[in-house]
């Protein structure tokens, strides 16, 4: 596991990358990594061939990029040149698979961002989305798909959305985990080079095949799939208007639950759909699937029973941390400049949560754009104003359906005098004297981030809530947040805390 010292560099690393504004060489003429360039780019080849349907659009990226190997065709189906949008034009250049018309610049793009791999610390095929997060392309695509062909094997039970998607992939990395050949299960995050021009992203840690992006991807597939294996859903949907409804608007558009069809609500949208028991079901089914259809060595010499401990107790742990946990925008994505010196390390777990209010900014951030920018506000606020070391919060509370890494899990923060070292500050950004945040933003302090701490390990079960007010001069976390928060379990009077102390 990566130590906080070394994330310390690598993050500090990172920030003078982005302060300096520097971006590592591109290609001339490769739009950026971004899922607004896929979009655009799908909405121009849709303008060049007006008949296809999404279903069309993804069973050409299928078959133009190989992704025809004997698993996803016993799941989805073999392709021929005579199925529907796939026949070549006679006149069709070899380089160009796409059309004569198609601009061969996006036609390398497409190359790169359909063909997910890691190689080193690089991973590639992954794009921006506009909700701040990072998504692998090529799982979200076979997802569409997958949906518009959904079963259900009778026999055994496999779902071919959930197969397709995420259930063989997890299950094998699991698996090579569990036998030695990788050094992480799951994971990890990663950076990009320069949010603006996006072109190349870095992971934080030692790589698995199944990163956070690949997750986020195989989530949006399962999610984008199974909206569209919906009988009501039109046949003349096209693939450029689903992928802007759901990325573009997470971007731009507040959001008013966390049930809407947005990705920044993946991991509840994706939770409502798949339960654990049901996951750990298809990984396993996907993986024996795999094994009796491949000739991999290591799967071949291994039984069911084998199969059984190592693919369950993986897909409880992927579960909590993915789909339980709430998702954190590192500091790398928000533009955090490097903390001061060098950071105290915190002693785990705690036994306290903070709950604080932004009061400036006073308003709440809806998208990422402006939740990353009240971030850096702050951060400049705290560092040169205030003269502190870096941002005074342990994590902060978006609007938007995410939380931000201030200081984080390790670091010593600077939210509440005398107490820093005891407990995590968490920050609503906005003012909230008379008037409290969203249900599900709540929602990501009071029931995910306080559970998922406690799993890790930061934070002692019997652990205790207290408002900024209750050690401290202030009227923060605002009088209307104070009162819902001295509703939550875990929260209790400094008063009875002492006299539990003394007795």
């Amino acid at each position: 596991m990566i130590t906080a010292n070394f994330a310390f560099l690598q993050l500090l690393l990172l920030s003078l990358l982005h302060a300096s504004g520097i971006a590592m060489p591109t290609e001339e003429g490769v739009p950026s990594f971004h899922m607004d360039n896929v979009i655009q780019i799908i909405e121009e080849l849709e303008r060049l061939h007006p008949q296809w349907e999404i279903l069309h659009t993804v069973q050409h990226f299928r078959q133009w990029h190989d992704y025809n190997n004997a698993y996803l065709e016993h799941l989805l189906g073999k392709l021929s040149p005579a199925s529907p949008g796939l026949k070549q034009d006679p006149e069709e250049p070899q380089g160009n698979p796409m059309g004569p018309k198609f601009s061969p610049s996006y036609s390398r793009f497409l190359v790169k961002v359909l063909k997910h791999q890691v190689i080193g610390d690089v991973e590639s095929g992954v794009v921006l989305t506009p909700d701040g997060t990072s998504v692998a392309v090529a799982p979200l695509i076979i997802g569409l798909e997958a949906g518009l062909k959904r079963n259900t094997c009778v026999i055994t039970g496999l779902d071919s959305l959930i197969a397709a998607t995420l259930g063989k992939d997890l299950g094998l990395s699991l698996l090579n985990f569990h036998n030695g050949l990788q050094s992480k299960a799951l994971g990890p995050n990663g950076c990009w080079d320069n949010i603006s021009r996006a072109q190349v992203y870095v992971l934080l840690d030692d790589p698995s095949p199944v990163t956070d992006a690949f997750i986020n991807g195989a989530m949006d597939g399962v999610v984008l799939g199974a909206h569209l294996s919906q009988p009501d859903k039109p046949n003349s949907y096209k693939l450029s208007a689903l992928l802007k409804d759901y990325y573009v608007s997470s971007g731009t558009k507040k959001p008013k639950s966390d049930v809407e069809l947005r990705s920044n609500f993946r991991r509840s949208l994706f939770a409502a759909l798949v339960n654990v028991s049901v996951l750990q079901d298809q990984a396993l089914t996907s993986v024996l699937l795999y094994k009796n259809l491949s000739s991999d060595p290591h799967l071949v010499a291994m039984n069911e029973t084998r199969l059984h401990d190592p693919v369950k107790q993986g897909v409880q742990e992927f579960y909590e941390t993915y789909v339980e946990c709430p998702n954190i925008i590192p500091r790398c994505m928000w533009g955090a400049q490097p903390y001061k010196g060098t950071p105290t390390n915190l002693t785990l777990p705690l036994k306290f949560v903070y709950i604080h209010h932004t009061y400036e900014p006073g308003q709440p951030c809806t998208t990422f754009e402006q939740c990353a920018a009240d971030m850096r506000s702050m951060q400049r606020f705290h560092q040169n104003d205030r003269q502190w070391d870096d941002i005074g919060y342990s994590f902060v509370v978006g609007s938007d359906g995410y939380l931000y890494e201030g200081r984080g899990w390790f670091w010593v923060g600077a939210h509440t005098k005398g107490h820093n070292s005891l407990g995590y500050g968490v920050s609503f950004i906005g003012n909230y004297m008379e008037e409290i945040p969203a249900g599900f933003t709540l929602s990501l302090v009071r029931d995910s981030f306080t559970t998922c701490a406690v799993r890790k390990g930061h934070l002692v079960p019997n652990y205790t809530i207290h408002g900024h007010r209750q050690l401290v001069a202030t009227s923060c976390p605002g009088d209307a947040l104070f009162s819902e928060i001295s509703t939550w379990k875990h929260f209790k009077d400094v008063q009875k805390i002492h006299q539990q102390k003394s007795k």
